[in-house]
């Protein structure tokens, strides 16, 4: 049996929000508090033979409408480590979310990777209760209609390997059709968690993020992290802002920009 594809793996932060703390957390504690921003990525996986974007963040109008700090678009944070986004042809979208989807444009040429479980769950009857749609916006939830009409759309029922060494896995929770990204690289397998957990401490703690359609499916998938992930070190969370510290740069014109999440982490 041939060993699996090797991808180099980048986070590229595109955008920041300043909270507390205590408004990450579905329970009330006293551990966290003080502040608590989160930052916003794109990630990208890249072999000699195919590179895959993951999630396509948010606009500057969504940024401004949502108030966050929207700091580079995610076109240009991409070709700052030399990804055209007009020449991609793999992007896979963790959830519906307003901030893992939108900017179809960028994307020419794309085949959009989704779960079966996140469409129905975006244009179905839930949608009727607007605190389950507050995470969503109507006009990426109809853009991905829109691939859909354009045969853009490659949907995907649970767990599955789309290419060699890397493989999708639905855990819901967060929002119903959440999947996560299993990622082989030079360090072991990768897992790019998306919101399956936010932050570190949120699986540290097992007191996951506030934004949740079902917290018994937000831990288990904790545990489904754990389970394809090459140990605890190979979790990389969506939105925690260490990560870009405890990760280095791919180059030094690239701080705080990018890093690598195919060599092993630092302690930040």
């Amino acid at each position: 049996m041939s060993s699996p594809t090797t991808y180099e793996l980048f986070a590229v932060k595109y955008a920041h929000h300043d909270r507390p703390a205590v408004d990450n957390f579905v329970f009330r504690d006293d551990v966290h508090d003080g502040p608590g921003p989160l930052d916003f990525f794109v990630w990208v996986a890249k072999s000699a033979e195919r590179t895959f974007v993951i999630d396509t963040g948010f606009s500057e109008e969504t940024g401004r409408r949502r108030e966050r700090a929207i700091l580079r678009d995610p076109k240009a944070g991409l070709a700052a480590i030399g990804i055209d986004a007009g020449q991609v042809e793999d992007v896979i979208i963790t959830h519906l979310h307003y901030d893992h989807v939108g900017n179809f444009e960028i994307f020419p040429r794309a085949t959009f990777h989704l779960q079966d479980r996140e469409m129905a769950y975006a244009t179905g009857r839930y949608m009727g209760h607007q605190r389950l749609r507050m995470p969503f916006d109507v006009e990426n939830v109809t853009g991905m209609v829109r691939e859909l009409y354009r045969g853009r759309v490659a949907f995907h029922d649970g767990d599955e390997e789309i290419a060699s060494g890397l493989s999708l896995h639905l855990v819901g929770g967060h929002s119903h059709g959440l999947q996560f990204v299993r990622v082989h690289t030079a360090r072991g397998w990768v897992v790019v968690a998306s919101d399956a957990a936010h932050f570190y401490a949120h699986m540290a703690s097992g007191n996951p993020f506030p934004i949740v359609l079902h917290v018994g499916e937000m831990l288990e998938g904790h545990r489904k992290c754990r389970r394809f992930a090459a140990s605890a070190q190979h979790i990389v969370p969506g939105h925690d802002p260490l990560v870009m510290q405890r990760y280095p740069a791919p180059s030094p014109e690239l701080e705080g920009i990018a890093v690598r999440l195919d060599v092993a982490p630092g302690n930040g």
